[in-house]
């Protein structure tokens, strides 16, 4: 009668071996159950934090696209203004500055630049003699002023006819400073006070540097940044996925729209072939959308601003690089899934734009593939994960993508060393739990990093911070990729943070080898209780 309950345990156990084997790995890898990755960030989109190098040589590289500035005058000590944020005439009234008093620069040239207000309107001017308004849409020729800088930060704006803007005594700007003014105590004078630079992306590095240069900066650095080596460090150290940010511009590109430089597309390619040969799979990830999905630098935008949901062209120019991606990667045994968008603003994207959107990009992926994942990406700030649970987006191979970062949040500036580790195990386990057992899309931890704001951190205080965030983000159903494979700032590069023992991976754990073993159990104590019956 032992003999036989014990069969019939064996055989339940087995069942459940094949369960559990089956819900905890994923599709095509090999190795491990589930995704221990790492993203390539700053190499097929830049980033400038990343790199910094990449800008050096940039002139007036203080002035690139994006950059916000204000105007004082020198001879009223007043600020211009764009009244109302835009659509008016411009005043120079201000004695504190503001939003209205911010301009954002578009950078034409070194020297010339054209002038955005807050509400998105240009600064015009017709010609000489005329007042200056906010009022432009789009920016041409009326809308581009020449600004001179000399070394103490004040600047003069000049039309093309070489006529000066000035603050006049009514408290206009109008152009109609006509020789050449001094740097002193004069109405064409103005101090220009950046606000904020921070800004450092794909346009502004090939706007800064213009299309020549910018084509030997990105053709040396994607040569270099991430090379065939690094797919067998990866594969050395247990890693066996790789999510690779792309731009929009790859799908054109042989002739990318200005100024995007070209190139990305052959990295991607080798990429592919460097993964195959280590057995690593790669997940393509649309990290910078057409007009920009949230406004940083990691999207490519060009002055701070997200367009992406206000144009039903840009939404269907993503789809069309969905559908260039997966009719062209879709074959490769490397393909482990395409991500249709990184990080769209919750501020700024409406759930619904953005289901649509996920749902006809998960049916382009599908056209190409039957197995390949999906991956959709939670909007970032005030959104909560379960909303694209509740999407029913798609059925199959379906995941959901969250980022996990202790920074970027003044809740987590003064929490210690025992703060992060613990919200890591009440608050990151609890959610990612709840996911796992809800009935919908895998849970993945697309990015996260073993950095924090504890600035005193010792080597086992991050050998503790980083066993914490391993051991709970293995329980996403999906895996985890960590931010990124190499970095300027050491604690966010992989390799330095492998290399010197401040992240410390120990071995993924596999159901199947633990399921093996509970079995192995079983039977041990099934032939015991026959020993002892």
């Amino acid at each position: 009668m032992e003999l036989v309950l014990c069969k019939w345990a064996l055989a339940f156990l087995l069942s459940c071996w094949l369960i559990v084997a089956v819900v905890l790995s994923v599709e095509g890898l090999h190795g491990n159950s589930k995704v221990r990755g790492v993203n390539l960030g700053g190499w097929l989109v830049v980033e400038g934090w990343i790199k910094p190098s990449l800008f050096d040589g940039i002139p007036n590289g203080d002035m690139l696209d994006g950059t916000q500035v204000q105007f004082k005058s020198v001879t009223l000590q007043k600020y211009v203004c764009a009244e109302n944020g835009g659509g008016m005439n411009v005043t120079v009234d201000r004695d504190i500055p503001s939003s209205w008093e911010t301009i954002r620069l578009w950078r034409v040239s070194e020297l010339e630049f054209q002038l955005r207000t807050s509400k998105g309107q240009f600064l015009t001017c017709d010609g000489d003699g005329c007042s200056v308004s906010a009022t432009a849409v789009s920016p041409s020729s009326t809308e581009t002023f020449y600004i001179e800088r000399n070394n103490d930060g004040r600047v003069h704006i000049k039309l093309e006819t070489g006529t000066y803007l000035q603050a006049s005594k009514d408290n206009q700007l109008t152009a109609d400073y006509s020789g050449t003014p001094g740097w002193n105590d004069n109405a064409a004078t103005f101090e220009m006070i950046i606000i904020a630079n921070n800004l450092h992306g794909d346009f502004q590095l090939a706007n800064g540097h213009g299309h020549d240069k910018a084509k030997e900066v990105l053709k040396k650095h994607r040569n270099s940044f991430i090379t065939v080596e690094d797919f067998q460090f990866l594969y050395r150290h247990g890693i066996n996925a790789v999510r690779i940010p792309v731009g929009w511009w790859i799908a054109f590109d042989h002739n990318p729209p200005p100024p995007f430089i070209g190139g990305s597309l052959e990295a991607l390619d080798n990429a592919f072939s460097w993964a195959q040969a280590y057995d690593i799979k790669c997940i393509i990830d649309l990290h910078a959308a057409p007009g920009s999905q949230n406004g940083m630098e990691h999207s490519a935008s060009r002055d701070g601003t997200t367009g992406w949901p206000t144009s039903p062209d840009y939404i269907s120019q993503s789809l069309d690089v969905i559908e260039f991606l997966a009719s062209r990667y879709a074959k490769h045994p490397a393909l482990l899934g395409i991500e249709l968008l990184n990080e769209p603003s919750a501020a700024d994207v409406p759930l619904d734009v953005l289901v649509s959107y996920y749902k006809r990009g998960y049916e382009i992926v599908r056209k190409h593939s039957t197995t390949a994942y999906v991956v959709v990406c939670q909007r970032i700030g005030n959104a909560d994960p379960f909303e694209l649970y509740q999407a029913n987006i798609g059925s199959v191979n379906m995941v959901v993508d969250l980022h996990y970062y202790n920074l970027f949040d003044t809740f987590f500036v003064n929490m210690s060393t025992m703060d992060n580790i613990q919200y890591i195990y009440e608050n990151r386990e609890a959610q990612l739990q709840s996911l796992n057992s809800a009935n919908g899309p895998l849970v993945f931890i697309g990015e996260w990093v073993n950095e924090w704001n504890v600035t005193s951190g010792s080597q086992r205080d991050y050998q503790d911070f980083g066993r914490a965030q391993l051991e709970v983000y293995n329980a996403a159903s999906f895996g985890w990729a960590y931010w990124t494979l190499k970095n300027d700032r050491q604690h966010w590069d992989f390799e330095w943070n492998t290399r010197n023992n401040y992240l410390q991976l120990g071995h993924s754990p596999d159901p199947k080898i633990w399921t093996g073993l509970t079995l192995l159990g079983v039977a041990s104590s099934c032939i015991l209780l026959q020993y002892i019956l």
